[in-house]
């Protein structure tokens, strides 16, 4: 139970860091698949460089192929309001959704993405190493002993 807690903590420590950062710079820091990429890194704490490049460079690809979605299926689409029922527009911006898992219509939302998972990843690489100091250990691995049977 307390290493569920202070997962959740910890992740809620990394989004209110972006919300911190979103509320500064008026954009869209905190968006829908933060929230796994947050998880991940609050559950198993430890600091590998590989794991902060697979994180941003998935929230890249996953960006990148958003903007070709909208571009190839859904540009000129409105986005400020809701299309009729079945329309062609509508139809449009479902698959381009759909697709992308959002709806990315320009290089600088992508960008806002990739941004804000980079400061993410970074965030948690700079605490890392203080939690190590003062706690002793980042955190626990899942899966050893008292983890695997619920207790914790």
């Amino acid at each position: 139970m307390r290493r569920r807690l202070g997962t959740s903590l910890y992740a809620g420590l990394l989004f209110t860091v972006l919300g911190l950062v979103a509320w500064a710079t008026g954009q869209p820091f905190v968006f829908p698949s933060l929230g796994p990429s947050a998880f991940v890194l609050a559950f198993d704490r430890r600091s590998e460089r590989e794991r902060a490049v697979r994180v941003v460079g998935s929230h890249l690809i996953g960006g990148l192929t958003g903007l070709a979605a909208w571009t190839a299926v859904a540009d000129g689409a409105a986005l400020t309001a809701t299309p009729p029922a079945f329309s062609a527009e509508g139809f449009r911006l479902t698959v381009s959704a759909v697709v992308s898992l959002g709806l990315l219509s320009t290089t600088p939302e992508v960008a806002i993405i990739v941004a804000g998972v980079t400061v993410l990843v970074a965030f948690h690489a700079g605490v890392i190493p203080l939690f190590k100091r003062f706690v002793g250990d980042a955190h626990p691995l899942y899966g050893r002993g008292d983890a695997a049977d619920g207790a914790g």
